[in-house]
């Protein structure tokens, strides 16, 4: 019996979690089973911003980004010419395991774009060289956000075909306060242990209340960092975005040719709405809707979640005694998930550490990372077995592989606190408490497995020191060169609805679709993704108006 994931193709199975696993990490809920009158037969909700109508709330008031509308065009304006007439120097790489070819430098970058006198940001970036001829450089963003695009560059063959390798120098940033570019640094790791452990039923009154002072502990552990209260008000996508076309331009490309998966293909976009001239050739794999609201994007992962791991439990009970740990139905299943939560919650289950048992928030966080790519799902079948048997540490293993924790309980990374930093500028969510109230409880009720979990989403930014500075909107990028959009059709951390309308939003928009479970398609759809989308990057032919595979 195994204990962790296999491994993947792609390490961007673990990546990718950042983006719901980060969630959990700072709300740390753990609902009843059933609660509010909800039980496991009711199905998903549909995903998207069509089921919480929360666009149409009051939502919280916006501060000022310092880079999504300039006067200028930074490219041409004499004072941004340090920036952008700057040579990497490439050199070898101290920090990162991967690739023996591997190169690393730094890029210097503006703090805020909005006053380039004000100071100056240096990023961490990473080239792996083309193995046969390069035709140039493509940029790269594992997702996240709080996701290192040096570990992606690092690991580039097990990302992209030999093909695209072959053919491309595969650059990758960390972007500005994650990881090796000044990351911020809010808590300690025992706070994070802590944090990830900790339960609250946040259907009651009490348990929503008992969930604040760690998100409190969060915002003011950044504020008291001097290097991370410098950044805070800076760490928005426009900003990363604009970062993005100094490195296109160090890299000596006259276009973006860019690959980003999950919260990568946010920053794509967003590059592409303030650069459409610019723009290359672009692939936005597990696509995030510009539309959303914080309350949208929750409500949404809720229902892919909940039906992701209904199509988890379908396949589970396929299998058949001795090889499934549930019995009867999928609803049958998903109450015996329920109900393994809420013991786990009330009487965490002992592990090879006896400091460290499996909480309900544990385990949650657990399986939702098994929802990410359906290969694990053997072994999520194990570990709840197991636990059901009384035995957390397979559980607890998978969890601290979502969370980026080492064995020496150290944590790799930051992408615990990045994440929160950049969604609380990115994303403005509702402004009044009974509304939010209102949805959680409809949530609980559409997803009863998932749906308090992702709840109260503005909680959090209502603490942080930084207003939102982002206005929910489409992003149309008028002029630019078609972009590849994907989506899988039972992606549960960016559902397919997100996919179809970033599409449709973009004016040369191009969707690609992969009937599948899991966490966006290239490196995993078994050939179809992947020929389709090498044809356009190598060749520049886009695929075929409504491919499917």
């Amino acid at each position: 019996m195994s204990s962790t994931l296999p491994a993947s193709r792609r390490p961007l199975a673990r990546l990718g979690v950042l983006a719901a696993a980060a969630l959990l990490a700072v709300t740390g809920c753990t609902p009843g089973g059933g609660s509010d009158g909800a039980d496991a037969s009711d199905g998903g909700a549909d995903q998207g911003a069509a089921s919480t109508g929360t666009a149409a709330a009051e939502l919280a008031d916006l501060g000022t980004s310092h880079a999504a509308d300039l006067d200028v065009d930074p490219a041409s304006d004499p004072a941004y010419a340090q920036y952008y007439d700057q040579q990497i120097d490439w050199g070898a790489c101290e920090d990162v395991s991967g690739s023996v070819g591997l190169e690393c430098g730094t890029l210097t970058v503006p703090l805020a774009w909005d006053d380039p006198s004000a100071g100056d940001v240096e990023l961490a970036v990473a080239r792996q060289g083309a193995t046969v001829d390069a035709k140039g450089s493509l940029v790269v963003n594992p997702g996240g956000p709080g996701g290192s695009g040096v570990d992606m560059a690092a690991q580039a063959d097990a990302y992209f075909s030999a093909d695209v390798m072959a053919s491309y120098d595969v650059v990758g940033f960390d972007p500005r306060g994650v990881a090796r570019s000044q990351g911020i640094d809010c808590l300690t790791d025992e706070d994070l242990d802590q944090m990830r452990a900790d339960s609250f039923d946040l259907l009651t009154e009490g348990g929503e209340r008992a969930q604040h002072p760690w998100v409190e502990r969060l915002a003011e552990g950044c504020e008291d960092d001097p290097g991370s209260a410098e950044l805070l008000p800076y760490l928005d996508t426009a900003s990363s975005a604009r970062d993005l076309d100094v490195l296109r331009a160090a890299a000596g490309s006259e276009q973006l040719d860019y690959f980003g998966y999950s919260y990568g293909t946010f920053l794509g976009s967003t590059y592409a709405g303030l650069y459409p001239e610019r723009v290359g050739r672009m692939v936005l794999d597990g696509a995030v809707d510009p539309t959303l609201t914080a309350d949208d994007f929750s409500a949404g992962q809720a229902g892919g979640f909940e039906q992701a791991t209904r199509t988890f439990l379908e396949d589970c009970l396929k299998q058949g005694e001795g090889e499934c740990p549930f019995t009867g139905d999928v609803d049958a299943a998903a109450q015996q998930l329920l109900d393994l939560f809420e013991k786990a919650q009330s009487d965490p289950l002992p592990t090879d550490d006896p400091d460290r048992p499996l909480t309900g928030a544990l385990a949650r966080s657990a399986v939702l990372m098994l929802m990410y790519d359906d290969s694990s799902w053997q072994y999520g079948r194990e570990g709840i077995a197991a636990a059901l048997d009384g035995d957390g540490q397979i559980l607890l293993n998978i969890a601290d592989q979502s969370a980026s924790r080492n064995r020496d309980g150290s944590y790799s990374g930051n992408g615990n606190e990045a994440i929160t930093a950049v969604n609380c500028l990115d994303r403005p969510g509702l402004a009044s408490e009974e509304e939010e109230t209102a949805l959680a409880h409809q949530l609980a009720k559409d997803d009863p497995v998932w749906g308090s979990s992702f709840s109260y989403a503005a909680t959090t930014c209502g603490y942080w020191p930084e207003k939102p500075v982002r206005e929910p909107a489409p992003v149309t990028a008028d002029g630019a060169a078609p972009i590849v959009v994907i989506g899988t059709t039972g992606d549960p951390a960016t559902p397919y609805t997100w996919a179809e309308s970033l599409a449709d939003q973009l004016s040369s928009g191009v969707l690609l679709t992969f009937e599948g479970n899991g966490h966006t398609a290239y490196g995993r759809s078994g050939g179809c993704i992947e020929e389709q989308v090498d044809a356009y990057l190598l060749e520049g032919t886009t695929p075929a108006e409504g491919a499917r595979c």
